[in-house]
C-alpha cells in the first residue's frame, strides 16, 4: 500500500513498510524512511508508484482552471475527495484526486484551508478584492523588473530620475522604485547612489552633495514667500553723532557690526560697537519669525548661501556704507592711557555708516608692524590703531583668565570659485587668524557678547548662553563660564541677521533698554525648544559646510594635478593637509607624535565619499605641535558662521574670503 501525506507544508508519497494502529513506517522515493501518523495521511492508493503519482498529479493540476473550480465548488466547507468526484465525475483516480488537492492547495486566494484536505471557497466580494490586489502586485512586479533591467543597462527610468534625490535621502522600501533601485544596485555590486550617478539620474557628485542637503534640511524649498512685508526703517530712533565704519571682506553682504571712537573729557574715550537691529521690527510672533526660526541660521558653504531672513530684510538692516540704519549700540568708556573699561551703556539708535572697510584690501597694509608705529595709510587710521590697542588689552585679560596664551597666526584657507557648480574653477585664498583687523573685530565681538550676556544675567532676564567646561561647549539658558575663551558670561548677540539665537537675545536686550517686559519669560518652553532646534540645525549646516570644503579641496587637487602633498599628524592616523581646509585619515599609519610632518603621495580621491587615498612618501625630521594648537583654541576670529571640524566648535562672527559670507571663528 502507498500513502499520500503532508509533511512540513508539502505533499509527499511513499510505500508503507509497516502499519500500526496510529502510524505508518513509510519509505519515500529518495530512500528516506519516515514515521507518518495516521492523521497526516490524505490518501491511500495502490497505483501508480508514489514518485509517479506526484509527477502525474502535478501535470494534471497545472491544467485545472482554478476560476472554474471555484465556481464548481460548493459554497460550504468540503473535502478534496468530494470535489474531485464532482469535478472529474464517477470515481476519480488517485492521480486525479491528488491533482485536485494540489490545485486547491496552490490557490489560497480562491480556497481557504480549513483542515487537512478540507477547504472552503472564498466569498465573491473577498475574492474580487484579492484578485485585484494580486493583479496590482503582478503589474508592480513586472514594472519593477523592467526598472531593474533598465537600470542595469545604464539608463534611469524617468520616474526614478524625477525623484532620484528623494529615493536616496528618504528611501521608502515599500515602493517599487526603491525596491528596483536597491535590487539593481545589489545585482551590479554597487550602491544606489553610485548607480544613480552612473545612469545620470544624479548628474554629478557636486549635485548630490548640494541637493541631498537641501532635501534633508529644506524639503519645502529655500524661497521666501512672495508677499514678504517691507522692513520698517526705524526713523523714530535718535541719530547718534558718531562716525561709524565696518570691517568685513569684500564678498560680505550681511554687514551686521560697525565701530566708532569718540573722544570724551579727561582723556577718556568712548568705543562704540554697533550691531544691526532687526529685532526692532521682527518681534516674537511676527509673520517672518516662524520662517527665521525654521531656518535658525544662514547657511554657508563655498559659493553657496541660504539666508535666514529675506534679502529685502537683510538689505534693510545691513550696515551698508552711506546709509542711516537702526542699531543696538554698546558704548564702552575707557581710560585713554590704561585702556581699562570704566563704564558701559547700551542704546537703541540710528547711525550713519561712513565706510565699509574690507579685510582683503587692508590686511596687507595694516600689519603688526605698521599699526604698531602708525605708519600705514588707510581710512580711520587713528580709530583703527586705538581699537587694535584696546583689542590687545582685552585679549591679554582673557589670556590671564584662561591661563595660557591665545594661539594666533594660523592661516585660514578658503575658496574663491570662478563659475558655478561642479564646473567652477577653484582658487585658494588665505587670511591669517590674529592679524590686526581680524584680532580687532574678534575681540570687540567677544567683548559685546560677554557684556550683554552678563547684563541679561544681572537683570534676571532670560538669555541663551554658550559655555565651556572641561572642553565641552554647550548652549543653555543658564549663564556659565566659557573656560576656553576666558569669560564668565557669553551670549551670542552680535549676528542677529545670521543666527536666530542672536535675534532672540537681541529681543531680550531691547526689552532691557526700554525697561519693558521681556518677550521670553524664565522657563519659557519656547526658549528651550529654540536651543535644541538651533543646535540641531547649526550642526547640520556646519556638517554641510565641512562636506563642501572637503569637496572643493579634492576638486582643487584634481584641477591642479597635485600628486604630492604635505600633511601634519593631528592624532593617530588623522592628518591635516597643508594648504587646504582638509582633514583626512591614513589607515595603517605608523605611530607618530602629534605635529609630525609628512609628505604623502596621492593615490586617488573620491568626490562621492569625499575620501583621499594616499601613502607616506617620507617623514620629515622632528617637529613640534605648535601649529596645531589652534585646533583646540577658543579664539573667536570674527568669522560667520563657522564650520568646525568634528572635534571643534565654530563661533561665527564674520565672513570668510571664499565668495560667501562665511568663515569659522576658531574652535573651542
Amino acid at each position: 500500500m502507498n500513502v499520500l501525506f503532508e509533511e512540513d507544508g508539502a505533499f509527499r508519497a511513499g510505500v508503507v513498510l509497516t502499519a500500526g494502529e496510529n502510524s505508518y513506517q513509510v519509505e519515500l522515493a529518495s530512500g528516506r524512511r519516515s514515521k507518518v501518523k495516521a492523521a497526516q495521511v490524505l490518501l491511500r492508493f495502490e497505483n501508480p508508484a508514489p514518485a509517479r503519482l506526484l509527477e502525474q498529479a502535478q501535470s494534471e493540476a497545472d491544467g485545472i482552471d482554478v476560476d472554474f473550480l471555484w465556481q464548481a465548488a460548493p459554497q460550504q466547507e468540503f473535502g478534496f475527495v468530494e470535489l474531485a468526484a464532482e469535478y472529474f465525475g464517477g470515481q476519480p483516480s488517485s492521480v486525479q484526486q491528488t491533482a485536485l488537492l494540489m490545485r486547491l492547495h496552490s490557490a489560497p486566494v480562491y480556497f481557504y484551508r480549513k483542515g487537512r484536505g478540507r477547504y472552503r471557497p472564498a466569498p465573491p466580494e473577498t475574492l474580487r478584492a484579492a484578485l485585484s490586489a494580486l493583479e496590482r502586485k503582478r503589474q508592480q512586479d513586472e514594472l519593477r523588473r523592467n526598472y531593474v533591467e533598465e537600470l542595469k543597462q545604464g539608463r534611469a527610468p524617468a520616474v526614478l530620475a524625477a525623484q532620484a534625490i528623494e529615493l536616496l535621502v528618504r528611501p521608502d522600501r515599500s515602493t517599487i522604485e526603491v525596491k528596483a533601485l536597491e535590487q539593481a544596485a545589489a545585482e551590479l555590486h554597487t550602491t544606489p547612489l553610485r548607480l544613480m550617478l552612473t545612469t545620470g539620474a544624479v548628474s554629478s557628485p557636486y549635485q548630490w552633495h548640494v541637493r541631498s542637503f537641501l532635501a534633508q534640511q529644506f524639503p519645502q524649498g529655500v524661497s521666501f514667500p512672495g508677499d514678504v512685508p517691507q522692513a520698517p526703517t526705524g526713523d523714530e530712533l535718535p541719530l547718534a553723532a558718531v562716525s561709524a565704519f565696518s570691517i568685513d571682506d569684500s564678498a560680505t553682504t550681511e554687514i551686521d557690526d560697525a565701530f566708532s571712537v569718540t573722544a570724551l573729557e579727561d582723556g577718556r574715550l568712548r568705543i562704540g560697537i554697533h550691531i544691526a537691529a532687526p529685532a526692532l521690527a521682527l518681534d516674537r510672533g511676527h509673520r517672518l519669525d516662524a520662517i527665521a526660526r525654521g531656518r535658525m541660521s544662514t547657511v554657508y558653504a563655498p559659493g553657496f548661501k541660504i539666508t535666514m531672513l529675506p534679502p529685502s530684510w537683510v538689505d534693510a538692516f545691513s550696515l551698508t556704507e552711506g546709509r542711516v540704519v537702526p542699531v543696538m549700540s554698546l558704548y564702552a568708556d575707557i581710560d585713554g592711557t590704561s585702556l581699562e573699561v570704566l563704564a558701559t551703556q547700551t542704546r537703541l539708535e540710528r547711525i550713519r555708516i561712513d565706510a565699509n572697510l574690507r579685510h582683503d584690501r587692508l590686511d596687507d597694509v595694516i600689519t603688526e608692524s605698521t599699526i604698531a608705529d602708525s605708519s600705514f595709510d588707510a581710512p580711520f587710521a587713528g580709530e583703527l590703531t586705538l581699537l587694535w590697542r584696546f583689542a590687545r588689552a582685552l585679549l591679554a585679560r582673557r589670556e590671564a583668565v584662561r591661563g595660557r596664551p591665545e594661539p594666533l597666526g594660523r592661516v585660514d584657507i578658503s575658496f574663491d570659485l570662478d563659475g558655478e557648480g561642479e564646473s567652477a574653477y577653484v582658487r585658494l585664498t588665505q587670511r591669517r587668524r590674529g592679524a590686526p583687523l581680524d584680532l580687532l573685530v574678534a575681540e570687540l565681538m567677544i567683548f559685546a557678547n560677554r557684556t550683554w550676556g552678563r547684563w541679561l544675567a544681572d537683570r534676571g532676564v532670560t538669555g541663551i548662553y554658550r559655555s565651556q567646561s572641561l572642553g565641552r561647549v554647550r548652549m543653555s539658558t543658564t549663564p556659565a563660564a566659557h573656560e576656553g575663551m576666558g569669560v564668565s558670561h557669553y551670549a551670542w548677540s552680535s549676528s542677529p541677521l545670521r543666527r536666530y539665537v542672536d535675534l532672540v537675545n537681541q529681543r531680550q536686550l531691547i526689552s532691557c533698554v526700554r525697561s519693558e517686559a521681556a518677550p521670553y519669560a524664565p522657563n519659557d518652553a519656547d526658549v528651550f525648544a529654540i536651543v535644541s532646534a538651533f543646535d540641531a540645525a547649526y550642526g547640520a549646516y556646519a556638517e554641510f559646510q565641512e562636506r563642501m570644503e572637503r569637496y572643493w579641496s579634492l576638486r582643487w587637487l584634481l584641477q591642479e594635478g597635485v600628486q604630492r602633498i604635505d600633511a601634519t599628524v593631528m592624532r593617530g592616523d588623522l592628518l591635516r593637509v597643508a594648504g587646504l581646509p582638509l582633514v583626512t585619515r591614513l589607515p595603517g599609519l605608523q605611530e607618530l607624535p602629534r605635529g609630525q610632518r609628512l609628505e604623502l603621495d596621492i593615490i586617488a580621491s573620491d568626490l562621492v565619499d569625499l575620501t583621499l587615498q594616499a601613502r607616506v612618501h617620507r617623514v620629515f625630521g622632528a617637529t613640534t605641535a605648535t601649529d596645531l594648537d589652534d585646533d583646540e583654541a577658543t579664539y573667536e576670529s570674527g568669522s560667520e558662521p563657522g564650520t568646525p571640524a568634528p572635534a571643534a566648535e565654530a563661533l561665527a562672527e564674520k565672513p570668510r574670503v571664499d565668495g560667501t559670507d562665511d568663515s569659522p571663528e576658531s574652535s573651542a
